[in-house]
């Protein structure tokens, strides 16, 4: 996709473009009045917006719609769900490549008792140890086990049957930050048997600001909202419902429901077709998560010696990433990469350029011809800057 001045969007897993659909639904519910708590008709109408896109949601995930809590987003609903299954008592598992809104909300929730928080590493690949995960299930008593299903640096998958089997034995509850998979592969909640789920509207073509937290009927999490006020979301969410943004929730996930198939198909080909360019014409780089199932739409190359933020600043007309969008321009290289064995200047080495539903065959050949004449160029400078 192309966007002012004819620059190739290349960050879907920072924020997608919205798609037309929730675009259209989102303005049209913006046009119009009501607190969807309120009695009178206008309030009525907005309550019938938001009942229809929690079920528009639930229908892409196979789900109730009773079993969704509307949030701001992910990082809320991942805040929410620790928060709650912690006050089970007992400890918290994760894994080393979570996103901070998981890694951070669990260190904070352990802050008082550090030896309750077990963070599992993973292979130079970014895969779980299974075998250190059931062991650990089987010494200690887990209330929580929370692993994401996509890595937003990586793409990489995680297969979280045999997670979700292994906890359920030891009496855990499992958690994922579905975040960078919702909407970009079929998900059926009805056959993957977690008892939480995190999303957000915008990584699918949905409006910033509003995601939501599934909570599987039946599963034995303690009643602790992170906001308390007029009991909304059946008391686990206080605050007016921001029906504009669930409207458009609603109608994104519609949308990407439709397409998720064919969408998926074409962007994995769009992916590997941008890998086999810059590996072609880049010598000494390499794909990160390369030799496992990864996010169609997902690439994290590095190229050794080559400053991030360099090639970043030398491809003016891509917009990628040199990790999470969540923190770059942080100090400190990616907690993902590093996890995975990465040096610290490999770690700074490394862009990752993330495809979407607009994305078009012109963009990936665009940005292909760019990222490699900026490596070219950085590499030249440093050559330049340290000859004698």
């Amino acid at each position: 996709m192309r966007t002012e001045g004819e620059v190739v969007y290349l960050d879907y897993n920072a924020t997608a473009p919205m798609r037309p659909e929730a675009l259209e639904a989102t303005v049209s519910a913006m046009q119009t009045v009501g607190n969807a708590s309120s009695m009178h008709h206008l309030g009525r109408d907005a309550a019938t917006r938001v009942d229809h896109a929690r079920r528009q949601v639930a229908d892409l995930l196979n789900c109730s719609p009773g079993e969704l809590i509307f949030t701001s987003g992910a990082t809320e609903a991942n805040n929410l769900a620790l928060h709650a299954a912690y006050a089970r008592g007992g400890f918290l598992m994760t894994s080393a490549v979570e996103h901070p809104a998981v890694l951070e909300a669990a260190r904070s929730l352990t802050a008082g008792q550090p030896d309750a928080l077990v963070v599992l590493p993973v292979d130079s690949d970014g895969a779980l140890d299974l075998e250190l995960l059931s062991f650990t299930l089987a010494e200690r008593d887990v209330a929580l086990v929370s692993i994401m299903l996509a890595n937003n640096e990586t793409g990489v998958l995680v297969d979280l049957r045999p997670v979700v089997e292994a906890a359920h034995t030891a009496g855990a509850l499992v958690h994922t930050d579905a975040t960078q998979y919702v909407g970009r592969l079929p998900l059926d909640l009805s056959e993957l048997d977690v008892d939480l789920l995190s999303l957000s509207a915008h990584k699918f073509g949905g409006p910033q600001g509003v995601g939501a937290l599934f909570v599987r009927r039946g599963a034995a999490l303690p009643y602790r909202p992170l906001l308390v006020g007029g009991g909304h979301e059946r008391g686990w969410r206080a605050g007016t419902l921001n029906v504009a943004g669930i409207v458009g929730l609603g109608a994104a996930a519609e949308a990407a429901g439709k397409r998720l198939e064919h969408e998926a198909v074409r962007i994995g080909e769009l992916r590997d077709r941008l890998e086999g360019l810059l590996l072609a014409k880049v010598d000494d780089c390499h794909i990160n998560g390369r030799r496992l199932a990864r996010l169609p739409g997902v690439t994290s190359v590095t190229f050794p010696g080559v400053p991030a933020d360099a090639v970043l600043a030398a491809m003016p007309h891509v917009a990628a990433s040199d990790g999470s969008a969540c923190s770059s321009g942080a100090p400190s290289p990616s907690h993902v990469l590093l996890a995975m064995g990465r040096s610290r200047e490999d770690a700074d080495s490394t862009i990752r350029l993330s495809l979407g539903y607009a994305t078009a065959e012109q963009d990936i050949e665009r940005a292909a011809e760019a990222v490699v004449a900026g490596v070219q160029h950085v590499r030249t400078v440093l050559a330049a800057t340290d000859a004698p």
